[in-house]
């Protein structure tokens, strides 16, 4: 009988939070006779390659000492989540905080859901601050997350100003490095 994700993710978790990580999601697949085993992890400050390499090792190590998973045939995957990924959870803004998001909300008054685009800025008790940049001016808009129905990170080719990045409550250590990187 093959192995289940959440088989899977019993097994791993606690080596997964062991290492500093969240457990994001486990998705396993057969293809043929082989089992594919996909774990998405992510951290605060996110996972070198080696980081995550390392952790690959000892899943793995876990996963072939396990009886229901030592004669079974599969191939493992450790990675963080693709910059797709839906934000369902606080941690998922805090981490992706400066980074361009579009997010739908929920209507207030009866109405038609809204669309709200900019940078994600602080996170702090079910809050969360957009900043939108038109043509170098600056708004802020503070939205609950219980109001949002749906928010995913853009890809992002533009290379935000040190002023905007600082609404987003970025450090000048941080800036620098994003700035840099763009």
């Amino acid at each position: 009988m093959p192995i289940t994700a959440e088989q899977v993710s019993d097994l791993v978790e606690s080596v997964v939070t062991g290492q500093g990580f969240d457990l994001e999601d486990i998705v396993v697949t057969s293809v043929s006779d082989r089992t594919e085993i996909t774990v998405i992890v992510d951290r605060d400050g996110g996972g070198d390659l080696d980081v995550l390499a390392d952790l690959s090792r000892e899943i793995s190590a876990v996963l072939d000492g396990t009886p229901s998973t030592t004669d079974e045939e599969y191939t493992l995957e450790v990675t963080s989540p693709g910059v797709d990924r839906p934000l369902t959870a606080p941690r998922h803004w805090r981490r992706a905080r400066g980074r361009k998001v579009a997010v739908t909300v929920s209507p207030t008054d009866g109405g038609s859901p809204r669309q709200v685009t900019g940078r994600i800025g602080p996170v702090d008790d079910g809050h969360v601050r957009i900043v939108a940049n038109d043509k170098g001016r600056f708004r802020t808009q503070d939205l609950d997350l219980s109001t949002v129905l749906e928010a995913v990170v853009q890809v992002d080719f533009s290379r935000p100003g040190a002023a905007e990045l600082e609404l987003c409550g970025l450090d000048q250590e941080e800036i620098v490095r994003r700035r840099s990187d763009s």
